[in-house]
């Protein structure tokens, strides 16, 4: 396999210090964040009732926050579901109040200032569904993670393997931080966003880390640090036109696609830009703190196995 050849040449390893001190602020605020103000579940967590009301035509979600603030429902989350004449209504749960009480109290809360206001949809998730879902999601996070551990120990080494999953950590404890000192709701569809980072920061990483061990093998007189740079430098004009794509369309989702799904667009941009971060800066720096080695990638066998059919 020949070697692309990069007009690049970046210091991207002796810059390695100052990542290192950026990224450790970075996961340093989020956690702080995160302890202090938590994350802002939303009810597909903390359990709660949904409804969606049609109206026959086009509606102000300011003045149905409004009537609803008026009625009790204070911290309701308004917003248009698919047309601007649907509104799907979020509500916390309410200790002695049952579903259809809270349905029947909103809708006519609404009819008094649009009598055309009809219900569509009412959906209850329970306190222990949500609590449930908690549980499941973090395991689904975790395994992830130990999967992919277990994936670049057997396709490359344990210290490649530490590294891109420290980095992964990085880009999901550095999003959600962003999540909880701004405030935004946390829920499924932000979970399954948080999942596809893990997927698409270690696509990144992964590619990155086969060209090292190529390299390896081709720059037998370069020090790690040597390979590793000119892996990097090789591989930035794909990792930078990927990345650059993909924020185009999550840009066009987050700006198009309606507040029910800006959530996920917003967790996909900050996961992104923090993973193609994290693949330039973290995962490969970590390995080489950990001392990574031809060796270490080519056993002195294999070595020289490689070398009678070369």
């Amino acid at each position: 396999m020949r070697i692309i050849k990069s007009d690049t040449n970046i210091n991207f390893t002796g810059q390695s210090k100052l990542a290192a001190i950026v990224s450790v602020v970075l996961v340093v605020l989020s956690l702080g964040s995160l302890a202090v103000n938590q994350l802002k579940l939303g009810i597909d967590f903390t359990g709660g009732v949904v409804v969606e009301i049609g109206y026959p035509g086009a509606v102000e979600l300011d003045d149905v926050r409004n009537t609803l603030a008026d009625a009790g429902y204070a911290n309701a989350v308004v917003q248009n579901f698919g047309a601007a004449s649907d509104v799907l209504i979020r509500l916390a749960p309410q200790e002695g109040a049952k579903t259809a009480d809270v349905s029947t109290q909103v809708l006519d809360a609404l009819r008094s200032n649009n009598p055309d206001a009809e219900m569509r949809r009412i959906e209850f998730v329970g306190p222990q569904v949500g609590e449930e879902l908690t549980i499941k999601g973090g395991q689904a996070l975790l395994f992830a993670l130990i999967g992919i551990l277990i994936y670049v120990i057997i396709r490359f080494h344990w210290k490649l393997a530490v590294g891109s999953v420290m980095a992964l950590g990085h880009d999901v404890i550095i999003t959600m931080g962003i999540f909880s000192a701004l405030q935004i709701e946390f829920d499924l569809t932000v979970l399954a966003a948080l999942l596809a980072v893990i997927g698409y920061s270690l696509n990144d990483t992964i590619v990155v880390f086969d060209r090292i061990r190529e390299n390896f093998r081709r720059m037998r007189k370069a020090t790690p640090e040597e390979v590793v740079n000119g892996s990097i430098n090789q591989m930035l004009a794909r990792t930078l036109m990927t990345s650059g794509t993909t924020m185009l369309t999550l840009i066009a989702l987050f700006l198009l696609g309606g507040e029910v799904i800006h959530g996920f667009a917003t967790a996909l941009i900050i996961g992104v830009v923090v993973g193609t971060y994290s693949s330039i800066y973290v995962a490969s720096a970590l390995a080489l703190r950990l001392e990574v080695s031809k060796e270490d990638l080519f056993p002195p066998k294999e070595e020289e196995e490689a070398a009678k059919h070369a």
